[in-house]
């Protein structure tokens, strides 16, 4: 495998950015073509007839299309080019870009983490990074402030929501819109073909994209990056052939003068065509969100060197024949081409929607998965596309979900300028929301002053809130959509989100208290049967109160018990040797022991290896460990509100039987780390009697309990809420996945105890 097939597959963090040689580079840069800028690259198919679709007419003097083009140019350089590619992608979360990218950094930062669970050892990950340097005036009251005001967490957490859901709306929008442009093009050959045909022709093709998803793009990802480049040198070859062959004062509208001419003389209605005019940075924020695949620099460079001189002479050459045919804006896109060229260009303008529709797909999963992660999604079925190809996945449900949104809505609307209305709502309002976020990245992250701050949230947010307020004005002629969509969306998350912290505040207020433990003995109370009793909680720290219930109903359990919780930690990947956590619950008599599972918010919680051995392993390098530097007794080891301290021990679920060597860190705590360097030697001791006991256990077989808490508002409840406890969420945990399923737990050794709490 050569060095750039090895960054893409596993991708390229900021520091592996130094020691890459500039041909791994434009590899590299090449290669995201097809993966980044498919969405970018199509929108010159529905640009211009969707500035001009409203009350905007061309006139003679060709003020309209100057100032258009005017516009499409400096939006296209001051928001993709100078905010995006030279401010935005510099602020990567341990290389990884996009919108949960920022709200990570500023979780870590600000310590706004919506995760439950979160413990101080958390912040010892390798992946946890904050920055070294002291804070500001500004950073230190703005963290004080976001510490003090809960609600501004909140509020900041369905800020980001709403992005997100926006960005999953540009994931049924975006097919929908670039298939059909590239099919309607056919209309300018084919005049008496009905558009019920051309609705049928992209539903096909629309329905072929979404079924063919199971097998992953990898399998025809080596042919994104050629048709991409093709594209982009089609149309801008046919541009320059335009501006030489139509108007060469074409290059006037490179002045900003004709904006502001565009907007004196048009008035309120070239103001509402800005809606349009937004669609031609649509996949800006794809191209942010990639950087975890790709390294910053070769983006960039494939944006600057190829992308965007492309794009800008193909809105060039557009105009250029706009202006000598007004009567064409209907399919001028496809009339601009010259005849000799039509068909190749068509074939390949149909490929290129395709591969920016795929993009966009994938993206979707992804951000699904994240926010499965962040606890803002149920918990799906993900399947790996790829065993080789890190991050590539399909999410069944959602594809299917997509496919049928799609589908209503070719055939609902059947016009691309209700489609193009749609859309730049959708991505003005990602956009806005990476803004801000930016902005507070900015002050607490990069310690910036407040004059810095303001200028970029004033210059990038106050283009964007115009895009928007043009955009909204669109909602009666399809703006409406995203709206619907995102709101949608937000029910579920939100829903989700308040459904799954109430759960959690249950657990942590009905946990079993360690002195209840400790007054029942080593036995419990009960008879310890031969075996491995594995108890899944949502707590990753004491004991869960389904343990209780075992406790004063059940007559035997298990010699040896795990609670075993998995959860999200607020990184984007969690490395593998530092997966795991180990812990002992109460004196070494109780034979009772904690297990965290942890995941970072890209990471795909689905383990492909036997977690049961794995388990077992690493319990018993804990207790070898920690026989080999004595715990200190019951009575030493202090009390924090009835649960005892724990010595907590990260081990690798891959190198266990490596050498390894222990590292001291804080009072009663030793962490295993792989070896290092040839000096490094651990002398492997012989299994003593706790992990021959152990060792029985697990042959007399493993028994996983998994604890159903169902959820029930209040009788003094108010019925919206009824409505959302008692019916979303209670549907939505009905037909989640559980942690049972992430571990390959068989059924035939899984048994289910219910709860029911009220809020």
């Amino acid at each position: 495998m050569n060095p750039s097939e090895e960054f893409v597959e596993h991708g390229m963090s900021q520091q592996n950015l130094k020691r890459t040689s500039c041909a791994t580079v434009l590899t590299l840069a090449y290669q995201s073509l097809g993966i980044v800028y498919g969405d970018l690259s199509t929108s010159p198919l529905y640009v211009y007839k969707t500035t001009f679709s409203g009350k905007l007419k061309l006139k003679e003097n060709d003020e309209e299309i100057f100032g258009v083009l005017s516009f499409i140019i400096w939006t296209f350089t001051i928001t993709a080019l100078f905010k995006y590619v030279f401010i935005v992608m510099s602020a990567d979360d341990n290389g990884e870009g996009g919108t949960f990218a920022l709200y990570s950094l500023l979780c870590r930062h600000a310590r706004l983490s919506i995760l439950p669970n979160q413990q101080a050892t958390d912040e010892k990950l390798s992946a946890y990074t904050t920055q070294d340097s002291e804070d500001t005036w500004l950073s230190s009251h703005l963290k004080l402030f976001i510490e003090k005001h809960p609600r501004f967490q909140k509020g900041l957490l369905i800020f980001v929501l709403l992005g997100t859901c926006m960005t999953i709306g540009d994931g049924v929008i975006t097919p929908a819109i670039s298939v059909f442009s590239a099919v309607s093009g056919v209309q300018v050959k084919i005049k008496e073909l009905h558009d019920n045909y051309v609705v049928i022709i992209s539903c096909v093709i629309l329905v072929v994209l979404f079924s063919i998803q199971h097998h992953g793009t990898h399998r025809v990802a080596f042919m994104f990056a050629p048709v991409v480049a093709a594209w982009l040198l089609c149309i801008s070859g046919i541009g320059i052939y335009n501006i030489f062959h139509w108007n060469r004062q074409i290059y006037r509208a490179l002045s900003p003068f004709y904006m502001l001419k565009f907007l004196k003389t048009t008035g309120i209605e070239g103001w509402m065509s800005l809606g349009g005019v937004v669609l031609s940075i649509t996949g800006v924020e794809a191209m942010y969100a990639a950087l975890g695949h790709f390294s910053a620099l070769s983006i960039k460079v494939a944006f600057t060197c190829l992308v965007y001189p492309s794009l800008i002479f193909a809105y060039m050459g557009e105009a250029a024949f706009l202006s000598k045919h007004h009567h064409a804006i209907q399919g001028s896109f496809y009339k601009a081409i010259p005849e000799t060229v039509f068909w190749p260009v068509f074939v390949v303008a149909t490929f290129a929607a395709i591969v920016g529709s795929q993009a966009v797909i994938s993206a979707t999963f992804s951000i699904v998965s994240q926010c499965c992660a962040l606890n803002c999604f149920p918990p799906v079925k993900i399947v790996h596309t790829s065993s080789r190809i890190y991050g590539q996945i399909y999410v069944p449900e959602v594809n299917w979900i997509l496919m049928c949104l799609c589908l209503a809505v070719t055939i609902g609307l059947r016009d691309i300028d209700m489609m193009g209305h749609a859309y730049g709502l959708a991505i003005t309002t990602v956009m806005f929301v990476t803004t801000c976020l930016m902005t507070l990245v900015m002050v607490i992250v990069w310690k910036q002053g407040i004059i810095k701050a303001i200028m970029f949230l004033v210059l990038f947010g106050s283009i964007e809130l115009l895009y928007i307020s043009a955009s909204y004005c669109k909602v009666p002629e399809g703006g409406w959509i995203p709206l619907v969509l995102s709101f949608a969306f937000m029910s579920i998350m939100f829903t989700w989100n308040y459904g799954t912290m109430k759960k959690h505040e249950f657990d942590v207020e009905n946990k079993v208290s360690m002195s209840k433990i400790l007054s029942l003995g080593p036995c419990l109370g009960m008879v310890r049967v031969p075996g491995i009793g594995i108890i899944f909680s949502n707590l990753a720290s004491g004991v869960p109160a389904i343990f209780g219930h075992f406790v004063t109903n059940l007559p035997a359990f298990h010699q040896v018990l795990v609670f075993v919780c998995v959860k999200s930690v607020q990184v984007p990947c969690v490395s593998d040797n530092e997966r795991l956590v180990i812990s002992r619950i109460g004196p070494k008599e109780y034979r009772m022991f904690c297990c965290i599972v942890r995941y970072g918010y890209k990471d795909l919680q689905q383990e492909n290896y036997n977690f049961e051995n794995k388990l077992v392993s690493a319990i018993i390098q804990f207790v070898e460990i920690e026989e080999s530097d004595p715990a200190p007794t019951p009575e030493e080891l202090c009390m924090d509100g009835g649960n005892l301290s724990m010595a907590h021990l990260a081990v690798s679920p891959y190198t266990l039987n490596d050498s390894c060597y222990i590292e001291k860190s804080f009072p009663f705590s030793c962490v295993l780390r792989v070896k290092k360097n040839e000096n490094d030697h651990l002398q492997e001791s012989p299994y003593k009697d706790e992990s021959m006991q152990i060792l029985r256990a697990k042959e007399s077989g493993v028994t996983y309990i998994l604890g159903h808490s169902y959820a029930e508002a209040k009788k003094s409840s108010s019925i919206l809420k009824k409505f959302a406890i008692d019916v979303v969420y209670a549907f939505l945990s009905k037909n989640c996945r559980d942690p049972d399923v992430y571990l390959n737990v068989a059924h035939t050794s899984l048994l289910e105890v219910g709860m029911v709490y009220h809020v």
